[in-house]
């Protein structure tokens, strides 16, 4: 075979390869241009939900696993199940009701998510923060974040409570950012920062009320960071967790706090340390969900007092 038609084979193999690899990226960039719900779509969510009540709240609330007793001091509540509304997931684990609530809290309206979803779920990050888009259509301001937490920091223990100062986003670091996709900027900008996505005031007035409350020997302030889960993390997973300079670790929150700051939401965070996670390689100890569920229940009240004062203040 002569070096002319050798050198053809090579360009020819090369402009196919090329060409494969154009055709894989137009399927990818395809993909990314159409994931998640238009801006369309989570607008008539927005209307069809609000059809069930006259009031329209300014404050939304997330509710983490086993924290749902927070709606037990809501006055006069309106529920809409997940299930009835057209397009929107469901809630799938114990903990999570799925519903919205509407109603007020010593006379203020407020909103209330009972149920959020996770990526351990199967659903894809998109999905899991497109409630607060919703949320945010139905003219929520202020999205105050509640959840379950392993703690990291060895100075905490099992029943405390940690307002959020700042959050690492594992998955968004790892190429699993909410984010991800073609962007409309009915919702947002392409690029958001995210440092200092948790209001500084409401987390200082959050602390003031619980200190005033008596509760202030197990509040923290720190830094909470997301793993994909279902797994707890291992003992060595956890030891570089807290080298990152996590305090607490959980499967939730970040992606609606990201994708809150996206919407121009007010943001605060809270986690419940339900358990401590274990540092020590080679332990067989053994943290289970229905401990989470638990030490939730236990703190229920104490969480109850703080919230009521605190909707009060914004």
């Amino acid at each position: 075979m002569t070096r002319s038609s050798l050198d053809w084979k090579f360009r020819s193999s090369e402009n196919l390869r090329f060409e494969e690899r154009k055709q894989r990226m137009a399927a990818i960039n395809t993909d990314l241009s159409v994931i998640g719900y238009t801006y369309e779509d989570i607008q008539n969510m927005a209307q069809s939900i609000l059809k069930n009540t006259e009031l329209r709240p300014k404050i939304g609330i997330i509710c983490g696993t086993g924290l749902g007793g927070i709606a037990d001091i809501v006055e006069n509540p309106i529920t809409v199940s997940y299930d009835t509304i057209k397009g929107f997931p469901v809630s799938t684990v114990k903990g999570h009701s799925g519903k919205f609530v509407f109603g007020t809290i010593k006379g203020k309206e407020v909103l209330l998510m009972m149920g959020r979803f996770h990526y351990y779920e199967g659903y894809p990050m998109w999905k899991v923060a497109m409630p607060v888009r919703v949320m945010k259509a139905m003219g929520i301001e202020v999205l105050l974040l509640t959840n379950a937490a392993g703690g990291l920091n060895q100075d905490y223990k099992t029943g405390d409570i940690m307002i959020l100062k700042d959050h690492i986003d594992l998955p968004g670091l790892t190429g699993e950012c909410v984010l991800i996709g073609k962007n409309d900027e009915r919702f947002g900008p392409r690029f958001v920062a995210t440092n200092g996505a948790y209001d500084v005031e409401l987390g200082k007035k959050f602390l003031q009320i619980a200190t005033e409350l008596g509760h202030g020997s197990i509040m923290r302030e720190g830094i909470y960071i997301m793993i994909g889960g279902p797994t707890f993390s291992s003992a060595a997973e956890a030891r570089v967790l807290r080298m990152f300079g996590a305090d607490a670790v959980g499967m939730s929150t970040v992606p609606e706090s990201v994708v809150g700051r996206h919407s121009s939401m007010k943001i605060f965070g809270v986690s419940l340390i339900t358990d401590m996670v274990d540092l020590d390689v080679g332990s067989q100890f053994q943290v289970t969900h229905e401990d989470v569920l638990r030490t939730a229940n236990e703190r229920a009240l104490i969480l109850q007092d703080i919230f009521v004062k605190f909707v009060q203040q914004i």
